[in-house]
């Protein structure tokens, strides 16, 4: 598709967001001109939606108001144990709606040192993992999947009984048996998982906006632990909350990230890149063809209006070739998708991020990888692109 074809769409996205019923799909018009199919049923601002024919439950925002989150919370205090990527979001987040959160880290390391300049004070609310989780009513483990790991043993021994144990990922739960990590039997346990980094959730946070977050129980206790996890995922910057199991968030969530999140879009984008380098196109036009393309225009459309918008709103030609496409590249891919996700579903995903994030050199090991990466042409090409567009000018 040419820059020409793409900036049509994006003009006719800004200008007219709902195209004449015309030069519409079946799927688009019934979405238009049907608003009552999507099947809104409201008891209390929780609602049921139909999505594409099942029924399910959606917890929004506007559930909990911060007014009643801090009177849910007034006699808890949140230990954020972990200040990595969703430590240092969850945590401002929760910081900024008023409750009474503090991080647990190892004292004087680049954790603590990261919490000092968001503003965290030692004594405070800043205290090293042990005293924040005697301190904690609520213990929102939020290390690394490895560092769960090897925490545990010390860990456990302070889940005591009235407490709450809250998880991000499903990861070292649901893996015990390689995690070695086995919540106790007589506390609640609780998930809450964003859906993206915790750069994002601190982000559309701040934009007044919140990401759309699962959130599943593994023990029920005291008989409030789903109402504490929705609280608690509105609470950390949700918009939107619905409701999985530890075990689907976690197949589901490294199947995504090794998939069409990360691991297969770069694989697409280097295939296709390197086919057109090696057919005789200059690096700019390569890049802009695979992905300046693709992120700058087409995929934000598709977020915003969805894939058959897309075929609705592309050239003619774009539109034959994509849907004569399409087909081929999902025989091609599923049998990989399907090999994907069983080895996340086995476990064999898990030891391999064990065996590797454990290892004391894996710093160094991991950063040679992403250097490979950085140095790839199609990147260092696309570094020269950005600072073509006019809002780096």
């Amino acid at each position: 598709m040419s820059f020409r074809a793409a900036a049509r769409i994006a003009r006719t996205a800004a200008i007219k967001p709902v195209m004449a019923p015309r030069a519409m799909t079946t799927l688009a018009r019934a979405v238009a001109t049907k608003p009552a199919a999507v099947n809104f049923v409201a008891t209390r601002g929780v609602k049921t939606i139909n999505f594409g024919g099942t029924n399910e439950v959606v917890h929004e925002r506007s559930d909990w108001p911060q007014e009643k989150l801090l009177d849910y919370f007034k006699n808890d205090t949140l230990a954020m144990i972990g200040y990595g990527s969703q430590g240092y979001g969850q945590g401002l987040n929760l910081r900024d709606n008023g409750l009474n959160v503090i991080v647990g880290v190892r004292k004087d390391g680049a954790s603590w040192k990261a919490a000092i300049e968001d503003g965290w004070v030692p004594g405070e609310n800043l205290f090293d993992v042990n005293e924040a989780i005697s301190k904690g009513t609520i213990i929102m483990n939020l290390l690394s999947d490895a560092a769960q790991s090897e925490t545990w043993e010390s860990i456990k021994p302070q889940l005591t009984e009235g407490k709450t144990l809250y998880f991000a990922h499903g990861f070292s739960p649901v893996f015990k048996e390689l995690t070695k990590v086995e919540p106790p039997k007589n506390i609640d346990v609780i998930l809450v998982a964003p859906k993206g980094s915790g750069r994002t959730v601190r982000s559309l946070f701040k934009e007044g906006r919140g990401i759309n977050s699962s959130y599943a129980v593994w023990n029920d206790v005291t008989g409030k632990a789903e109402e504490k996890a929705i609280a608690l995922a509105v609470a950390v910057g949700s918009g939107y909350v619905y409701q999985t199991t530890f075990e689907r968030e976690v197949n589901s969530d490294l199947y995504g990230e090794r998939g069409c999140l990360m691991g297969g879009i770069h694989g697409m984008f280097l295939a296709q890149y390197e086919v057109l380098r090696e057919n005789g196109h200059t690096p700019s036009e390569a890049f802009n063809e695979t992905v300046e393309e693709a992120t700058q225009s087409l995929y934000p459309l598709i977020g915003k209006y969805g894939m058959d918008y897309m075929y609705d709103a592309c050239s003619t030609t774009a539109r034959r070739g994509a849907l004569d496409w399409y087909p081929v590249f999902k025989d091609a891919l599923k049998p990989v998708f399907e090999d994907l996700y069983q080895s996340v579903k086995t476990g064999k995903e898990t030891q391999r991020s064990l065996d590797f994030n454990s290892q004391a050199d894996y710093r160094d090991k991991l950063e040679k990888e992403l250097q490979t990466i950085r140095d790839m042409e199609i990147w260092r090409v696309g570094k020269e692109v950005r600072k073509l567009r006019p809002e780096n000018n």
